[in-house]
Order: structure tokens, then sequence, then C-alpha cells
């Protein structure tokens, strides 16, 4: 291999083992072919493959006498080259394979391009059994990229860190050991996802969810497990405390007044490829909290009025809207709870954060938005649904329901062809913390943390708030957290 291969190939591994979602990537692609327009190696998935492909035939033309010439290190290189190029050759049999099984229950579908391409794989010097491996992390980086792509749209700064964290959430911040040692250990590793109500954190956990790493079984021309059906959710604000416990464990027949039947709860019906969702950790009492460590710790649990011993080989995805700090603080949440779930901790932007970084950020949205909705793009309807926003809310309007509220506002603008401005815009937090001011009826501390509060609304960020007041972000973000876990005091007549 002359120098040049070498440095060439050398780049190519780069890239290869580069987070796609990574403020680098583009850096790293034109380091390869310095001079060939950018879009055309981003925009097209397979462009790429065939600049690298010419210099793969070109080094194994004499195919045999040609590896025999490389150094170990050279043949490293080239292996993750023709990898590389065979992962693209059934990058779109691979989408459609995605887009088929995300609608269908049951077993996982057939796959019938998969003898092809491990054949392809063995033909290029890979051993059979790796070869089945890799066929299956072919699946798998397919299916991360394309919900983390396709579920948490933004052009931002910070949805692209929030990607490129889910996506080092997947496979590590370093795929190569993961490929050697990880591919097959995740369920080790909690998540816990922060964000205020509406941001995404069900769409962020769901992406994490679907792209855990699923065995390809030969025999059986499938894989071993469904991805649409291995991602369970649980909202467990939703329950009562005497049925929680139930429903995260399950429960045998006669085990409490009411239980009529054998159930079974959300950790035992998580498959072992899946990952378990538990929304709104921050609701739940002490207790629970404490069996749910266990579970944490021993991957065991026992469902309510048994003696059965089963295991959970599930991932564990957790996430609260409440500021963990002030409930660990208070008592509420448990100090060795939090650490069994923080494994990684993601927190996913406000969207007035993702506006104040971005100003075509809502206008990104709304398309998604209108084409989630009516099934295709029209520009017609994104015009419309931007001029009723633009005439009915408030300039600088901070989106308290965030994403969420963003899709709802969207429909009723589709269903009315208006949007009442009343209806959506909080009460002036401005002129209340004034009327209260001239009152007399706030402390220091209530001052202080609601008008950092009101400026993080504004502004989306605890550096800027940190710039207008003279602290130290961490202490305005503890002001922040501190308005939002109690209420505002009412003026007194």
């Amino acid at each position: 291999m002359n120098p040049a291969d070498y440095d060439f190939f050398s780049a190519l591994a780069e890239v290869v083992f580069a987070n796609p979602f990574g403020a680098e990537r583009a850096q790293q692609i034109l380091r390869i072919v310095p001079g060939v327009p950018l879009g055309d190696l981003t925009t097209n998935r397979e462009a790429l493959a065939h600049v690298v492909k010419p210099r793969l035939d070109a080094l194994l033309g004499d195919g045999p006498r040609g590896w025999q010439r490389l150094g170990a290190e050279e043949r490293r290189l080239v292996e993750l080259a023709l990898l590389y190029v065979c992962y693209h050759r059934y990058v779109p049999q691979l989408d459609a394979l995605i887009e088929r099984q995300a609608t269908q229950s049951g077993a996982s579908l057939s796959v019938p391009f998969a003898a092809e391409a491990v054949a392809q794989l063995v033909h290029d010097g890979v051993a059979e059994e790796r070869a089945l491996r890799m066929f299956a992390l072919f699946f798998q980086l397919r299916r991360a990229f394309y919900f983390i792509h396709g579920s948490l749209a933004g052009e931002c700064e910070s949805m692209r860190q929030v990607r490129e964290a889910l996506w080092n959430n997947v496979f590590t911040h370093n795929i190569r050991g993961y490929e050697a040692a990880l591919w097959n250990r995740m369920e080790d590793f909690s998540t816990l996802l922060l964000g205020e109500t509406g941001t995404g954190k069900g769409s962020a956990a769901a992406a994490i969810g679907r792209s855990a790493f699923i065995p390809y079984v030969p025999s059986q021309r499938r894989f071993a497990a469904n991805f649409a059906e291995s991602f369970i959710a649980i909202n467990l604000s939703q329950f009562p405390e005497s049925l929680i416990e139930s429903e995260l464990f399950g429960h045998r027949k006669g085990a409490f007044t009411g239980a009529i039947d054998h159930h079974a709860g959300v950790f035992e019906r998580c498959s072992t490829h899946g990952a378990l969702f538990l929304d709104e950790i921050g609701e739940v009492s002490i207790p629970v909290q404490i069996k749910l460590l266990q579970v944490l710790q021993e991957r065991t649990f026992t469902p309510l009025g048994g003696h059965e011993m089963r295991r959970f080989s599930g991932r564990v995805i957790a996430a609260t809207n409440r500021p963990l700090g002030r409930l660990r603080a208070d008592g509420h949440f448990r100090d060795d709870f939090f650490y069994r779930l923080c494994s990684d901790v993601i927190e996913v932007p406000t969207l007035r954060q993702r506006l104040a970084e971005s100003a075509g950020e809502l206008e990104l949205l709304v398309e998604r938005l209108v084409e989630r909705i009516v099934g295709t793009r029209d520009t017609a309807l994104v015009a419309t649904v931007l001029e009723v926003i633009a005439d009915r809310l408030p300039p600088g309007y901070p989106w308290p329901g965030n994403v969420r509220e963003l899709e709802q506002a969207v429909r009723r603008i589709l269903l009315t062809g208006g949007y009442a401005a009343d209806l959506a815009t909080p009460p002036d937090e401005e002129s209340r913390l004034v009327d209260q001011l001239r009152s007399g009826d706030l402390s220091a501390g209530d001052v202080l943390a609601r008008y950092c509060s009101m400026l993080y609304r504004r502004l989306g960020t605890y550096t800027e708030v940190a710039k207008r007041t003279g602290l130290d972000p961490r202490t305005a973000r503890k002001y922040v957290e501190n308005a939002r876990s109690r209420p505002p005091r009412r003026p007194t007549s």
C-alpha cells in the first residue's frame, strides 16, 4: 500500500467510526476527498462508498495476492473499507425493511437479501460468525440513524447535540470498543432523560429503545426480535400508588382483592433485546424507588403474590420533567436510585431555546408537523400555519408547552383556520411580577428566582440568564429550578 492509499484508508476509518451527527463529520469526509462538493457526499448516502470502491478494486485487483502484500494494519483498514462499501450497498433494502417492520406486530419479518449480504462479507474475507454479527450491526446502524434523524427534527446546535448524544448512547462514544466487546452488554447502561413537558423526551427514548442490537438468525432468515415491539413505555404518573407495583412487576391471581387473573408487568413483557421507558420517574414514591433500584442492581424481580424470581434483561430508560436536584435535596428522590439511573444523562432542550438558537427552527418544525399530519409535503399549508402563528401570537412567545404545544397549534390552525392567542398565551409573567413587587409580597429569594425564571423563558439558556443577572450559570440554574418547584405567591389584598 503506497502512502497515498494509506492516508486515504486511514481517513476513511475515522469516518466509519465517527458519530454521523458529530460536529466534525463534514470535515472528516472532506479530508478523504478534498475538492469534491460536500453535498454530493452528505446528501447521497452512497456517494462516498462509490468513491471508495475504485480505490479498493485497484488495491485488491489481483485477489489473494493483493491481500498477501498487505501488513496487519493495512488489512484492518482495507477490511473496514470493504465493510463500509457492503453496508451502503444494502442501505436501500435495510431502509425498506425498517419501514415495513415498523408497522408490523408479531414475529420479525423475513430478510430475503440477508444471505446475499452475509455471503458478500464472507467473500470479502470476514469469518462467517463475524459476518453474521456485522450484518446485524448494519441493521442496527441503519435503525439508529432512521429513528434518531427522523424522530428529532431541528437544525439548531442544541438539537444536533441531542442527536449526537443519542447515537453515543446506543453505540458508545467509541464504536470500535462497542463492536469488540459491548454490543451484547448495553443492558448494563441506564439512561436518564431530562427536560420540560413536551420537549420530546418520549421520542428520544423511543429512538434509543428501537435501536438495540438484535442478532440475525440464519436458520430462520429473520432477526431474533421485532424492534417495533421491543420498546415498552409506561407513564408512572398515571397509576395510583396501589397499582403501580402491579403494572411494573405484574401480579399472580389472588395477590390482592380484584386480582382475578395473572398479569404480566412491563418488566416481564420487555424482551431481551428491548428497552423499558419509565416516564415521569420523579413522581414515584420512595418504596417504589427502592424496588426499582433492586431490579436495576440485581436484574431480577418477583411478581406480587408470587415466589418465583424473574429475570429482566432489557435496558432501562427513565425521564422526568421535574428538577431532580430539588427532589434529591428535599428527600423525594433517593441518591442511590439516581446514581443507578445516570449511566448517561441527556437533557432535551426547550422549544424557546431552540428558537433562540436558530430563526429557521420554527419553519422547519412546522414543515415536519404538517407533513406528518397530512401525509405529504404542502408548502401552502405550511405558509398558512406560519402566517397565523405570526399574526396571533406575540413576538418572542415562549411556547410553554414546547413542541407538543406547537403540534396542537398546527392541528388547530389546520382545523379552524385560526388560533386564539388568549387560549395559548400564559398569564403575563412580567406584569404579575411587577404587581407582586408593588404589593411587597415577595421575599428576596422569590424575586431573584422569579426574575431568573422569566429571563430563562425568554432567552432559553442559563448562560444568557447569568450574563444578564451577573450570577454564575450554576447559581442561575438553581434559581430557575427553585421557581419551577414551587408556585408563585399570590398578592395579598
